[in-house]
């Protein structure tokens, strides 16, 4: 038993039961007094300042904000411009509207690559002569464009290598001839066997475009004005397409198809649309859903078989989609959009849907990746404008969830004569071009820069970065 004294004491040595608190030391006196005085954020920044934090410059959760010019790498949108390269034929075969040649790419190439390189563009739409390489079956001149491509090659810019381009050498004729896809086949694979390191191709530019000016208005190569016409015009050029994309992937496993194709919608402002104008909407969509196997309906079908297709036709067409990943590439100028009023007058309507409405309707029906292949004006003052508006309908594409995969000002240098539709040698300068035909800046280019510089190194999609697991190069990983 514990004698009463030193209990007393234990108890005495022990914390009293009261809620008052112990007396503070001097050091957690002057914390408190400094927690007062300065909050939180007042010590963050006597640690790291008011800068950037140490990591902060990799980005958060919304990945990076893109700014700085392109850099090419893998994931990486894909800014470009094109080198204008159509090569129609008019006045029934007797006049070859040669784009290189007018507009001075010929003369001034070195040039020209240049100057898409001195913008900070690390792709471009490149369209080789396929009228002057394709000399007969077997037999091709590579002089020029093994000058071209060496030079791209050099220059670190990635081509989207464009084959044919509204035209095709005198000795095939037009695009009636039935022999086009076997041999225009044979000419995809002799580009990809001789440019083995080229992996991004459009082996037809608009499709739909190239039938419908050469056989349907009567204006380009074989100059016919039917249905029937423009019929074979497009089975044989999506044909051609299609053996093309065998071609490129028996060279290149891993190609990737950019298919150009133009965004055109016809408006009509009267009560009681009429069926000819409905049926020209359907038909805008017909090179893209032969290409695609996507059914098209069945007046469609029918217009089809009443002008010359043969169910054997139809039915290889719709066997399944080319090989290759494929992009569908989406053209659109103001002019791609036409009012039809009462008393039947044609205008241009100039964006009332614009490419981001008519791409998303194009979008939901074959579900590919998409890019912004083309667009200009005519006027040089208005392009910047343009430039931005075309601009921010891709971000609206790209807020939707949309993989929009580039952009393209087309072209580097202003064209001639595409006012008419290159039909009239009239010789006419359309100042559409980043740089004029003196290969001066036009005003665009300096938007072009500006837009570079805020939008340069965004990713595909956002949060694209997450995508890139390793040191090695972004691929697909799976084969053709």
């Amino acid at each position: 038993m514990t004698p009463p004294d030193k209990a007393a004491r234990r108890r005495r040595r022990q914390p009293t039961s009261t809620n008052t608190p112990a007396k503070p030391t001097t050091n957690a006196v002057k914390t408190r007094r400094a927690q007062r005085a300065h909050g939180f954020l007042d010590i963050i920044k006597r640690r790291h300042g008011d800068g950037v934090y140490d990591g902060d410059q990799y980005g958060g959760a919304a990945g990076s904000d893109g700014k700085g010019k392109p850099t090419g790498g893998p994931g990486n949108f894909m800014f470009a411009t094109g080198i204008e390269c159509s090569y129609p034929t008019i006045h029934h075969g007797r006049v070859r509207r040669d784009m290189l040649d007018e507009c001075g790419h010929y003369q001034h190439w070195r040039e020209d690559l240049r100057l898409v390189h001195d913008l900070g563009l690390k792709v471009l739409r490149y369209g080789l002569p396929y009228h002057r390489i394709h000399l007969g079956p077997g037999r091709y001149d590579w002089d020029f464009a093994d000058e071209a491509m060496r030079e791209i090659r050099r220059l670190g810019i990635t081509p989207i290598l464009d084959l044919l381009h509204f035209g095709v050498p005198s000795w095939i004729g037009n695009f009636q001839n039935p022999e086009l896809p076997v041999l225009f086949g044979d000419y995809a694979d002799a580009v990809a066997q001789r440019y083995p390191w080229v992996r991004f191709y459009t082996p037809v530019n608009e499709i739909y475009i190239t039938a419908r000016m050469s056989a349907k208005d009567g204006l380009w190569n074989e100059q016919l004005t039917s249905d029937h016409g423009f019929v074979t015009a497009m089975k044989h050029l999506v044909a051609a397409n299609t053996l093309a994309c065998h071609a490129l992937a028996h060279r290149r496993p891993d190609v990737v198809i950019v298919q150009s194709e133009s965004a055109e919608f016809i408006h009509e402002a009267v009560s009681d649309p009429t069926p000819g104008v409905q049926l020209a909407n359907k038909l805008r969509l017909l090179s893209l859903d032969l290409l695609y196997a996507h059914p098209p309906d069945a007046e469609v079908m029918t217009y089809l078989f009443d002008n010359g297709m043969t169910r054997e036709e139809y039915d290889w067409k719709m066997r399944g989609e080319p090989p290759g990943y494929q992009i569908m590439g989406n053209d659109y100028y103001g002019r791609n959009e036409h009012i039809i009023t009462p008393d039947g007058s044609k205008s241009i309507s100039e964006d009332v849907m614009g490419w981001y409405q008519i791409t998303k309707q194009y979008y939901e029906r074959y579900k590919k990746p998409v890019m912004h292949t083309e667009t200009n004006v005519f006027e040089s003052e208005k392009a910047p404008a343009w430039l931005w508006k075309q601009w921010i309908n891709i971000l609206r594409m790209r807020a939707d969830g949309v993989p929009v995969l580039g952009f393209t000002w087309y072209s580097l240098t202003d064209q001639i004569d595409w006012d008419v539709g290159l039909a009239k040698k009239r010789g006419k300068v359309n100042a559409c071009g980043l740089f004029d035909l003196k290969r001066r800046p036009r005003p665009v280019s300096k938007a072009y820069r500006a837009l570079l510089a805020e939008f340069g190194r965004i990713t595909i999609v956002p949060h694209g970065e997450i995508f890139e697991m390793s040191d090695e190069p972004a691929r697909l990983k799976i084969e053709v």
